[in-house]
């Protein structure tokens, strides 16, 4: 499944959807699909959002060192969940900035 992110200060983001219901989790939301943030709760849920990223972030490291001695040197590193939060992260705050609400929906973008 595929979510995709849409809010009038920013342009449409489309995530995998196991990715994007653990950031809305950790944002403070249910994680429901099809779903909104209001612009009044999206800088709270932005902390929050932060905030989880920043304890996972330990937790991945102690995965990595675990993993490096069993990975070879070709071996791409795979992509954490910080890297995966950063477009979210950009229209989250955009968002908040212009005090626009934020949806999403299940599915590809409309093209």
């Amino acid at each position: 499944m595929l979510v995709t992110f849409h809010s009038k200060s920013y342009s449409s983001i489309t995530m995998f959807g196991d990715v994007a219901v653990t950031l809305l989790k950790m944002a403070g939301h249910s994680g429901t699909v099809p779903s909104a943030l209001l612009a009044d709760d999206i800088p709270r849920a932005l902390a929050r959002l932060k905030e989880g990223l920043a304890a996972a972030g330990t937790k991945e490291i102690g995965k990595k060192s675990a993993r490096q001695g069993a990975e070879e040197e070709d071996d791409p590193q795979p992509v954490g969940l910080r890297q995966r939060s950063y477009p979210l992260i950009q229209m989250l705050s955009a968002s908040a900035q212009q005090g626009c609400d934020v949806t999403w929906e299940a599915g590809d973008p409309a093209l």
